[in-house]
C-alpha cells in the first residue's frame, strides 16, 4: 500500500513501462493498479523469478525494499538502480534506547527518495487502492441500516501487541453513535464473537472473515470513518481518505507508518498512551508484551477513541449531505 505513490509518480511522470516484484500474497495490490503494467511474484526466493527478469532490458531499478534480496536483484540485473534510507540503526536506537533520532517523515516521503535522481515529485495524493467491480459491497446484504452511515472498526492486526484487547473495544463500541461493523479476517472472527456477546447494542455486525480483504475495502470506502489498530486496513482507510482513529499499542507512529493523508491532516487523530518507558518495544510487534503489563492498549482511553470517532463521522455525513 506504502508503495502506491511512488508507483503512480513513476507511470504518470515517466509515462514508462512499470514492471513490479513482489511476493505473491501481496501481488493483489498491484494486479488492479492501472499504474502498472506488469507484476512478478515469488513465493520463497529469487531464483523463481530471475530468470524470467534477465529476459528484459530494465532501465532503471527503484529499491523499495533495501535488503539482502532486493541487492541481489539489482546485482543480477545490473541497470541503475537507487533506494531509499531505510533508517534501521535509528529504529534500533529508539526501540533499545530510546533515543529518537528518526527524521519527522513519513516512509512515503523517504520512498520518494528512491526516484530522487529520476526528478520526479510527490503529486500529493497520497495512496492507492483500487477495488475490482465484483468486489464492491451492496449494503443492503448486510442490513440496510448501513446506509445511513456507520462506522468500521479494524480489530485485528499481525502481531497482538498492536492489538486493542476486547474488554477496551467493547465500552468503545458501546459509547459509538452509528451503527457498527467489525472488520478482520478469519483468525479475527473469534475475537469478534467475544464482542458480539459483550456489547449492549443491536446494531454492532461482526463481518470478520465473510469477506475478503477486496470486500472488506470496499466497506472502508462506503464508512463515515474508521477505527483501526495499526494494521492494514488503516492504510486502506487511508488511501480513501477516510476520517481514521488509528490505535497504537507497542509501536509508534514516529516509526512514519501512520494514515498517509497529505493535505488532510484533519481527518487523523491518534490514539496512543504517552510517557511510557517501555514504549516502543518493538518496530513490529510480539504475540505477548515482553513486560507483561501491556499498558500501551490497557490504559487507552476508551472514551477519547469514541468521541474522536463520533466527531469525525459527524463531519464525514453532513460534509457529504451538503454537496
Amino acid at each position: 500500500m506504502l508503495t502506491t505513490p511512488v508507483v503512480r509518480v513513476l507511470k504518470t511522470q515517466l509515462d514508462c513501462e512499470l514492471h513490479v516484484l513482489t511476493k505473491e500474497k501481496f501481488a493483489f495490490l498491484y494486479e488492479h493498479n492501472p499504474h502498472v503494467d506488469h507484476v512478478h511474484t515469488i513465493q520463497k526466493g529469487v531464483d523463481e523469478v530471475l530468470p524470467e527478469l534477465k529476459t528484459i532490458d530494465f532501465d532503471f531499478i527503484v529499491d523499495l525494499q533495501k535488503n539482502l534480496r532486493s541487492s541481489r536483484i539489482k546485482n543480477t540485473l545490473d541497470a541503475p538502480s537507487a533506494s531509499f534510507p531505510k533508517l534501521n540503526r535509528q529504529k534500533w536506537m529508539l526501540v533499545n534506547l530510546k533515543i529518537n533520532r528518526l527524521p519527522e517523515m513519513h516512509v512515503v516521503d523517504r520512498y520518494f527518495i528512491a526516484v530522487r535522481d529520476l526528478e520526479l515529485v510527490n503529486d500529493g495524493k497520497g495512496l492507492d487502492y483500487f477495488i475490482p467491480e465484483d468486489a464492491e459491497v451492496d449494503l443492503a446484504t448486510v442490513d440496510p441500516i448501513l446506509k445511513d452511515g456507520y462506522i468500521a472498526i479494524a480489530i485485528g492486526g499481525q502481531h497482538n501487541t498492536k492489538i486493542l484487547p476486547v474488554e477496551k473495544l467493547v465500552p468503545v463500541i458501546d459509547n459509538l453513535q452509528l451503527p457498527v461493523v467489525l472488520l478482520g479476517d478469519q483468525q479475527d472472527d473469534i475475537r469478534g464473537k467475544e464482542v458480539m456477546e459483550r456489547v449492549q447494542r443491536k446494531d454492532v455486525f461482526n463481518l470478520c472473515g465473510q469477506y475478503s480483504l477486496d470486500q472488506s475495502a470496499s466497506l472502508i470506502r462506503q464508512s463515515a470513518a474508521v477505527i483501526s489498530n495499526d494494521t492494514g486496513l488503516m492504510h486502506i482507510a487511508a488511501a480513501f481518505k477516510k476520517p481514521v482513529v488509528s490505535v497504537w499499542g507497542n509501536t509508534i507512529p514516529e516509526f512514519g507508518m501512520y494514515p498517509y493523508m497529505p493535505g488532510y491532516p484533519e481527518l487523523s487523530v491518534v490514539a496512543e498512551v504517552k510517557d511510557l518507558s517501555c514504549r516502543p518495544c518493538s518496530k513490529l510487534g510480539y504475540k505477548r508484551c515482553p513486560v507483561r503489563h501491556f499498558k500501551c492498549m490497557r490504559k487507552q482511553d476508551e472514551m477519547f477513541i469514541a468521541e474522536s470517532a463520533n466527531g469525525l463521522a459527524e463531519n464525514y455525513l453532513r460534509e457529504n449531505q451538503s454537496r
